[in-house]
């Protein structure tokens, strides 16, 4: 891992935070909008990343480089279905605003992390990988919403 594998994540949190700051020139109607029939909706899919930014800043950042070990992850089905509801119920406005709050404060956490720690092995549960996989997993998740975001906006 090098210093551009680092900035290439650190563009990524900047790039999410642009791309849903955007999505406030959505129509109610675009935002409500499933991106297929039986998946979320673009408010559903922003509203369920916030939960996971929030559990990476407190359960994971703060133990990758101790020796305490790392807490037990949430159960994903019941984490996803929560916050899929939280979002149904909630404004745009308060989705997004949520969004960029959570994602700029790991943003920052992000940026300080020192290059040399990048490098260091860390485990979570039986995978052992370095943190700029780790956090590249992430990336390649966020993407793979925001590209089917871009794809159902495109559609008329």
């Amino acid at each position: 891992m090098n210093i551009n594998g680092r900035n290439k994540i650190i563009k990524h949190h900047q790039y999410a935070i642009e791309f849903v700051r955007s999505l406030n020139n959505l129509r109610e109607e675009q935002w409500r909008r499933k991106i297929e029939e039986g998946k979320w909706t673009v408010a559903e899919i922003i509203g369920h990343l916030i939960p996971w930014d929030e559990f990476i800043i407190n359960n994971r950042l703060p133990y990758l480089f101790s020796v305490q070990e790392l807490p037990i992850g949430p159960d994903v089905k019941t984490l996803n279905a929560t916050s899929a509801h939280n979002a149904r119920e909630q404004e745009k406005k308060v989705i997004i605003t949520d969004f960029i709050l959570v994602r700029s404060e790991l943003l920052q956490k992000i940026e300080g992390i020192p290059d040399i720690r990048w490098k260091e092995e860390i485990t979570i549960g039986q995978t052992t990988l370095n943190l700029y996989d780790y956090f590249e997993g992430l990336a390649e998740h966020d993407q793979h919403h925001f590209n089917q975001i871009k794809e159902i906006l495109h559609k008329k």
